[in-house]
């Protein structure tokens, strides 16, 4: 994941998750599985639903944008579906500036998928299709949870599933702090306040010398009455 962070807004790109290829052992009411997204589930699902939300773990009162407000950007490529985020929330600045984001996930409804064993025997779910409803972005609060516990459990109703964390390396960039406009106003007042004292400077020394030599014909002068 590359983030980049600015003084109101973070950047966020990277992959929500690898297609073809198995996750992490997760689990259901009937034990545990693996689960792989096929090629081409991605690129249908957002051909039929171009609203797709990013959130901040999943909590839908932590919508941060969506396709449609034009912060987000998504596509499956040859790797898997890619992201691109501009988020303006301060909490996840703060989050991003902290060094605490850990990844992406998403939520998906099932909407074809075939039950069957790996080469190794372990139970595989490939999801040939699904309804990607939304993306969200992690932060360390919620690593535990996907390594194979509460946001990882499964069950047969028709209800919201969560992928596991695709966490890969992260790259942080901090941008310099771009000044306001008031803060450029006042350095430049400063500036033409120190040039103004530079400009002075010769006409104070001017006065001085002019005064130094008036004094000197006075003197001068009583000298010459005095003789």
């Amino acid at each position: 994941m590359y983030i980049t962070i600015r003084a109101d807004s973070v950047e966020l790109e990277g992959y929500v998750n690898a297609v073809e290829r198995k996750s992490k052992p997760l689990w259901s009411r009937i034990g545990q599985f693996v689960e792989r997204i096929c090629k081409g589930a991605f690129k249908r699902a957002l051909e039929r639903n171009d609203d797709v939300k990013i959130m901040l773990n999943h909590d839908p009162s932590k919508t941060l944008g969506s396709q449609r407000e034009g912060n987000l950007e998504l596509y499956e490529d040859n790797i898997g579906l890619h992201a691109r985020a501009t988020i303006t929330d301060p909490e996840v600045i703060d989050i991003a500036r902290k060094g605490d984001l850990v990844g992406w996930s998403f939520g998906f409804y099932d909407r074809d998928v075939q039950q069957k064993r790996d080469e190794d025997g372990f139970p595989l779910r490939d999801v040939i299709d699904l309804d990607l409803e939304e993306v969200s972005i992690l932060d360390n609060r919620t690593t535990p949870a996907y390594d194979g516990t509460l946001v990882a459990v499964r069950s047969e109703e028709k209800s919201i599933f969560y992928g596991e964390t695709f966490a890969d390396e992260i790259q942080l960039r901090e941008m310099p702090k771009e000044d306001t406009e008031e803060e450029v106003k006042e350095d430049e007042e400063v500036k033409e306040e120190e040039a103004k004292e530079e400009r002075d400077v010769p006409k104070q020394q001017e006065t001085v010398e002019e005064i130094t030599k008036i004094r000197d014909e006075f003197l001068e002068l009583i000298k010459d009455m005095k003789n």
